[in-house]
């Protein structure tokens, strides 16, 4: 058997941070036309994913440390599982079997990931995932998943496993990966959320040398005070999103909307996608208080943004290799114009920032901590939040697993400490759709917020559909022209 692997202090910080509130657990749900040949599904497994040897180790604790360690009684029966929904077996019920997978922890004395088979009265069936975030980041993850599907539903299956090189760490040539998934969502990330030029340099340096996460810190003013930085950073507002979240989960998504018209509208604007998506997000927030009766006046509700930090040469790789961005939602503010300049103006401020190597570094440092410092640190960081957003562009045209045609994908990572909301947007085929996963207590319906997604991003269409293009960057006036008519 191959001697233990040496978790890297990032990956140790991510698997230390499970709590019965908040399991460090990446959940994705696949909706399909059509049936999944099982069978192919399994070959598909066994061929490309279990290639790398991560899904086939346990997480091991030895003095303090964390190793990976081949399972000797690996059996893929362990993760892939048949299940069946209560019911009409439709949105609600698969919903709500997403939110019960998402507050259960995976078993850790076998490898930490899972795939649900599931029979749905959706016009076919739904692939639900669990994998645990110390296995790798979002980015990663949703390649390495992406890559077991095809162009078309005939598609020949690559070769085994067994024949192919351990991918352990990674084949950057292995172009279903790279042609499907990498290289397309990195140039869109890169594009949308773009680190200044020193950030980059500074954030490839520390990858190349883990040893200078430790140093990096200590050549500024020291890891205590970089953490102060943190510290004084003020809390964002008080809502009903906010406060101590239980074990179980709600979960929502949005029916798709066309993203060549939010291209569109935001070429019109001078806007990003990404902008126009976090506007819109920011829209259904404070529609959702509004509802509720709440305050929406001057609220800020401020979100943690994961920032892609892997390089080129990190394709295939699993691991952690991200940072993380604070951005405060404009949700106080009610005329949609206005707030997606905001948004735009605050997106572009934390462009040049370094906050995501801070965070990098951040986790580097208490990954090698004892659990209660991290505990600490990260609880510290996760109260100046009240949730965490993720926007990933994904395959700009439709994937087939198994046979079948991939209609929606949807995916959320964890959130931290005492946070009670992941907001995930994700584009495919085309279309964008806009998840939620909630806290029960705290948003026992987060079907009433992804609802009023599409209507937000309908204010700015109709917009630029009414206003002459030179009106639209005075978003005062163009108020006052609505209220006039």
């Amino acid at each position: 058997m191959p001697a233990p692997e040496r978790m890297s202090n990032v990956d140790t910080a991510w698997l230390r941070m499970d709590r019965p509130s908040n399991l460090m657990q990446i959940v994705g749900v696949m909706l399909f036309d059509g049936q999944l040949d099982l069978d192919r599904l399994r070959q598909l497994i066994e061929n490309r994913l279990l290639g790398y040897r991560r899904f086939r180790q346990i997480a091991v604790e030895t003095g303090g440390a964390y190793s990976w360690v081949d399972d000797p009684d690996f059996s893929l029966d362990h993760h892939l599982r048949l299940a069946v929904l209560p019911g009409a077996a439709g949105q609600v019920e698969l919903q709500g079997l997403v939110a019960d997978l998402a507050s259960t922890p995976l078993n850790p004395s076998r490898p930490l990931w899972e795939l649900h088979v599931v029979d749905t009265a959706l016009g076919g069936q739904a692939l639900i995932l669990r994998i645990h975030h110390c296995i790798a980041d979002g980015i990663a993850l949703v390649g390495v998943i992406l890559a077991l599907a095809d162009d078309g539903p005939a598609t020949a299956v690559a070769p085994s496993a067994a024949a192919l090189p351990d991918r352990e760490a990674g084949d950057p040539s292995d172009d279903i990966f790279w042609r499907l998934v990498y290289r397309p969502m990195t140039d869109a990330m890169l594009a949308s959320i773009r680190i200044s030029t020193n950030a980059w340099a500074k954030s490839i340096d520390l990858m190349s040398n883990p040893l200078q996460l430790l140093d990096y810190a200590r050549t500024g003013t020291g890891i205590a005070a970089e953490v102060a930085k943190l510290a004084t950073m003020p809390d964002d507002t008080p809502t009903r999103f906010k406060g101590k979240p239980g074990a179980a989960k709600r979960v929502a998504w949005s029916e798709p909307i066309s993203l060549p018209e939010v291209k569109a509208v935001g070429r019109v604007l001078g806007c990003s996608v990404n902008d126009m998506l976090l506007s819109a997000a920011a829209g259904a927030l404070r529609g959702y208080l509004q509802a509720q009766g709440d305050p929406v006046d001057e609220v800020e509700l401020r979100a943690l943004v994961p920032v892609n930090l892997r390089r080129p040469a990190d394709a295939g790789t699993l691991g952690n290799r991200f940072g993380l961005v604070a951005l405060e939602l404009p949700v106080g503010i009610e005329n949609p114009l206005e707030r997606l300049y905001v948004t735009r103006a605050r997106m572009e401020k934390l462009k040049s920032s370094f906050q995501a190597v801070l965070t990098l570094t951040l986790l580097g440092a208490v990954g090698a901590a004892p659990k209660f410092v991290q505990e600490q640190v990260l609880d510290l960081l996760a109260s100046k939040a009240t949730a965490v957003m993720t926007n990933v562009p994904g395959p700009r045209s439709a994937l087939y697993f198994a046979g079948a045609r991939l209609r929606q994908p949807f995916f959320w990572v964890p959130q931290s400490g005492d946070i009670g909301m992941g907001v995930s947007i994700l584009s495919y085929d085309g279309k964008v759709q806009f998840g939620l996963i909630t806290d029960k207590t705290l948003v026992p319906d987060p079907e009433r917020i992804v609802e009023r997604f599409a209507g937000e991003f309908e204010k700015l269409l109709w917009l630029v559909l009414m206003e002459p293009q030179d009106a639209l960057a005075d978003p005062q006036a163009v108020e006052n022209d609505l209220t006039a008519a």
